[in-house]
């Protein structure tokens, strides 16, 4: 689905804004009949000033309420434009008796406001009394409905339950930033089929994607055309969509234009930035954060278990040594400053959980048990393997 609203969206903003204005010239003119009538009051309630307006204190009060509903109707028009969006998603994502529902409560609802309104004989000018009595008893009727569906499934005897939470989440748009396109692991974790629901890439992360990989700077060029060839994979293998967006303007950064757009269109941002994933949670916009997913997929490693480790480095600390399992958790082994580039056999003492990933503490076992032991024997692997024992 492609967004055409950047051209069509202020074609509805004036549309609005004279509404509004229609309205404000409207309601001056009710407000001038009721100073003639002499018999009336604002709302049924307001005392009216029966003082009659000179054509300078008319046409000064035509021009303010004017231009007041033409503000009032600019506002109206990007409130609905942000409903429209969430009432079209949760659309999506109802079943078919949750929509029956809604329709069957709306009919009831309006009934009775018709039923009401002819009965009480409510005037004209009060009509915003009507407007109030038929959003109150729609609401109550489609509730009324929505609980009473369950009882109502035995005449539609085909239909499934609704799902929620997760249904609708799979539903919404992600929305790509930078940094996870050129990180790369979006494109197996979405083939894998972790990522459900449409693929946004909005056309400035795109645009700044072109950027990098035409830098200067090798590594910035590498990076970004990495990131192209990326998205090119994507788009042949799952569903890829490269809109434009409203939030489109080069005066905001990328960061904020992505959460701006995560907002409009109630999408989930994926992303492997802590520092984006921290904003967009403070705004109210969803994250998905892939180093999250990586950390949950690493195995678990318990005090005690024992596995093989390549010394690479020398620690912070006196006498430590640091080493990597293949996925690249950090091992601090105690002890193994001065036995770099050896294979270790290391007992885990202990295991850190940090923000950017998790550290194993260990130490050396003993040079008996380095002897008796063979890496077949006691290896814990990074593929999740447990150590096997010889059988004597």
């Amino acid at each position: 689905m492609a967004f055409s609203s950047k051209k069509v969206r202020p074609l509805f903003t004036l549309v609005f804004a004279i509404l509004g204005g229609v309205a404000g010239n409207a309601y001056v003119s009710s407000l001038l009949n009721l100073i003639k009538a002499k018999d009336h009051n604002l709302f049924g309630i307001i005392p009216i000033n029966q003082t009659p307006l000179n054509s300078n204190e008319q046409a000064t009060l035509y021009v303010g309420f004017i231009i007041l509903g033409a503000l009032f109707g600019f506002m109206a028009e990007r409130i609905a434009y942000v409903q429209a969006a969430k009432t079209r998603l949760k659309l999506e994502s109802m079943a078919a008796q949750d929509k029956i529902a809604v329709v069957v409560g709306l009919l009831v609802g309006l009934l009775l406001t018709a039923l009401i309104v002819s009965i009480l004989k409510i005037p004209l000018y009060m009509w915003w009394v009507n407007i109030i009595l038929a959003v109150l008893l729609c609401y109550i009727s489609v509730a009324a409905a929505d609980s009473l569906k369950e009882q109502v499934r035995f005449y539609f005897p085909g239909s499934m339950p609704s799902m929620k939470g997760d249904y609708k989440s799979a539903s919404r748009p992600k929305i790509l930033d930078t940094n996870v396109i050129i990180d790369g692991r979006i494109a197996d974790i979405a083939k894998a089929g972790f990522v459900e629901g449409p693929i946004y890439v909005p056309k400035f992360i795109l645009e700044e994607l072109q950027q990098i990989a035409d830098s200067s700077d090798s590594l910035k060029r590498a990076r970004g055309r990495r990131g192209l060839d990326i998205l090119n994979q994507m788009q042949k293998e799952m569903e890829l969509i490269i809109p434009e967006f409203e939030a489109d303007s080069s005066d905001e950064e990328v960061d904020a234009r992505l959460v701006r757009v995560a907002r409009e269109v109630i999408g989930i941002i994926v992303t492997n930035d802590y520092n984006l994933n921290r904003v967009a949670e403070l705004q109210g916009v969803e994250v998905m954060n892939i180093n999250e997913l990586a950390n949950a997929l690493k195995p678990v490693v318990l005090p005690g278990e024992e596995m093989r480790v390549i010394i690479i480095r020398e620690g912070k600390e006196k006498e430590q040594g640091i080493g990597y399992l293949d996925d690249g958790t950090m091992i601090v082994v105690e002890g193994a400053r001065r036995l770099i580039g050896e294979s270790l056999l290391v007992c885990v003492t202990s295991v850190l959980q940090t923000v950017q990933g998790k550290m194993i503490f260990g130490k050396i076992k003993d040079d008996a048990e380095q002897e008796n032991e063979s890496f077949e024997d006691s290896i814990r692997s990074y593929s999740g393997g447990r150590p096997r024992k010889k059988i004597r």
